[in-house]
């Protein structure tokens, strides 16, 4: 048996390990939900309730992130496709909330269900890495948001 001074030596630096660890991971998280200048606004047209962006991601790039506004409450798609002409696909979509939680998927439907807050949204749209032979990458991405009025009956009971 170790004697009790050199446990707890060793318990301190597992301790330290651990937290260290602790601090990188929610420091990645959180600058994952923060949005960042380059991020690409999503705009959409007066009175309109869907915007729809193309992309493409050079063989070098893993990702690309947009941006949009909504409300809590407001009902939410959001689908990404294949963009003719390109040779690969970018399928991966993950859907950054205001308050530090995120949701998604790969391909088609990404998120489908009830904004949780009002503020800003980030969308990360990038390559399924298990799947790609580092071609150009195109992709569609659409983002429907009901208005709160047509939002209010799906999301009564969410």
């Amino acid at each position: 048996m170790l004697p009790i001074k050199h446990q707890t030596a060793s318990l301190a630096k597992h301790c330290g390990r651990a937290l260290l660890l602790s601090t990188a991971l929610v420091s990645m998280a959180t600058n994952s939900a923060t949005a960042k200048s380059s991020d690409t606004p999503i705009h959409f047209a007066k009175g309109a309730v869907s915007s729809t962006t193309t992309g493409k991601l050079a063989s070098s790039e893993k990702e690309h992130w947009y941006r949009f506004q909504a409300e809590d409450g407001q009902y939410a798609v959001v689908n990404i496709a294949p963009l003719a002409g390109t040779p690969e696909t970018a399928n991966v979509g993950v859907l950054y909330m205001p308050n530090g939680t995120y949701d998604g998927s790969k391909g088609g439907i990404v998120y489908q269900d009830c904004l949780p807050g009002t503020g800003e949204y980030r969308l990360r749209v990038a390559r399924n890495l298990m799947a790609t032979h580092s071609k150009t990458a195109g992709y569609k991405v659409e983002v429907v948001i009901l208005p709160k009025y047509a939002s209010k009956p799906l999301c009564e009971h969410s």
